[in-house]
């Protein structure tokens, strides 16, 4: 009774982290072309990342994506975080805007396939550990592909690897707190 308790907290966190996975890849979308403190005509919408420091305002949905994925694969298994890489670059290409869709689909499978690269060994033996590494890759892979396919250009990697690295920063004490949460109460990696 009680395993069966435990694995519907980790299919259902699963599914949560999944949704928000999902959501993450129009937003991102959405945000680099509506919303930021600068928005150039037919280029990107910029928020301040650090002080002097300005970034595509995707890049926070990005970071966040990279987390959440990680999530996916923990709780509903590497099959399921498959299937999510590859929905997910289908999604960035169908929601990109039309100059942006190569760009955001090849950067998006690519990064996140690193991503999982790296995770995926770790995970088991340095649950925090596997995540930062694993986004610090696949959020380096991230912005050199993208800005380097949307706009042939690398003039905002340091904002965009500063601004997904806020998000991961973020989300290590929720990583702590889900990791000590599941070995208290005996719930194990899918």
């Amino acid at each position: 009774m009680q395993a069966e308790i435990l694995e519907r907290k980790r299919s259902r966190e699963g599914l949560i982290a999944l949704i928000g996975f999902a959501l993450c890849i129009p937003l991102a979308n959405w945000l680099i072309g509506n919303v930021g403190t600068v928005c150039y005509p037919e280029g990107p919408c910029l928020i301040p990342v650090a002080p002097g420091v300005m970034a595509p305002s995707g890049v926070v949905m990005i970071g966040l994506a990279l987390v959440l994925r990680d999530i996916v694969q923990r709780r509903l298994g590497i099959g399921w975080a498959i299937g999510a890489i590859l929905a997910g670059a289908v999604l960035s290409g169908l929601v990109a805007p039309p100059a942006l869709v190569l760009a955001s689909a090849c950067a998006f499978l690519l990064a996140e396939a690193a991503d999982m690269a790296v995770y995926t060994p770790l995970q088991k033996r340095q649950l925090v550990l596997a995540v930062v590494l694993s986004s610090l890759v696949g959020l380096v892979v991230d912005s050199v592909l993208f800005l380097y396919l949307a706009f042939g250009s690398l003039e905002f990697l340091e904002g965009q690897i500063i601004g997904k690295l806020w998000m991961v920063v973020l989300a290590i004490p929720v990583i702590r707190w889900l990791h000590k949460r599941d070995q208290r109460i005996g719930m194990d990696a899918a």
